[in-house]
């Protein structure tokens, strides 16, 4: 499982509250690394280079100064996760690849998808996708034909996946005639619709003509 780690495990950057110092700290598979650049006008800090710190993951677990700058600029919560991952308790699922997590999500009820969704912001992407839509989808009905994909580009794989097969063959069927209306009209001559329409204000016309004559 451990191969399925990139590196780093975590990193974040940012300012501190209340100053202007930048700071950047990350957690490798190793190691952890906090950096620091002073900010300031003051003559005395213009030509001070950045500071760096490295420690193995054990030392930055018994080093509580380290670990006091890294709550005080990043927050407990950060802290914490980051101790969590020098003590080997990693998050394997949220680092798997986007498309293993697509394909395991299709196996999952809808009630434990929309639970998973809260879980974290990746999730609640990953869930609310038009890629996990689609596969479910496509596991639904084994086989999509082009219209329904076609019709997906148009209202999303999530309003397909919630819409009855009648339904869809109703919206197909709308689709359908709508092309070939449009392909009919496409079709027609300019100058043949223009002598059809002047024939049409003719017999316009003339039937005024003789309605008047009837009155």
């Amino acid at each position: 499982m451990a191969s399925l780690l990139t590196e780093p495990l975590f990193e974040i950057s940012g300012r501190a509250p209340c100053v202007r110092d930048f700071y950047y700290f990350t957690v490798t598979k190793s190691e952890v690394i906090w950096r620091w650049w002073k900010i300031s006008i003051r003559k005395v800090h213009r030509n001070m280079r950045p500071g760096e710190q490295r420690e193995s993951h054990q030392e930055f677990l018994d080093d509580s100064q380290l670990q006091s700058e890294v709550n005080m600029v990043f927050g407990h919560r950060i802290l914490e996760y980051t101790k969590g991952l020098c003590r080997g308790q990693f998050d394997y699922l949220s680092r798997l690849p986007d498309s293993i997590l697509l394909h395991l999500l299709t196996y999952l009820q809808l009630e434990d998808v929309g639970q998973l969704g809260r879980t974290s912001r990746q999730f609640r992407q990953l869930c609310g996708s038009e890629e996990f839509w689609e596969q479910a989808v496509r596991r639904r009905f084994n086989t999509v034909s082009a219209e329904v994909s076609a019709l997906a580009l148009e209202v999303g794989w999530r309003s397909i996946f919630f819409t009855s097969k009648l339904q869809l063959q109703k919206q197909i069927s709308r689709r359908r005639l709508s092309a070939k209306e449009q392909q009919e009209g496409d079709n027609i001559d300019p100058e043949t619709s223009a002598e059809e329409s002047h024939v049409d204000v003719i017999t316009d016309v003339s039937a005024v003509a003789d309605l008047n004559t009837t009155f």
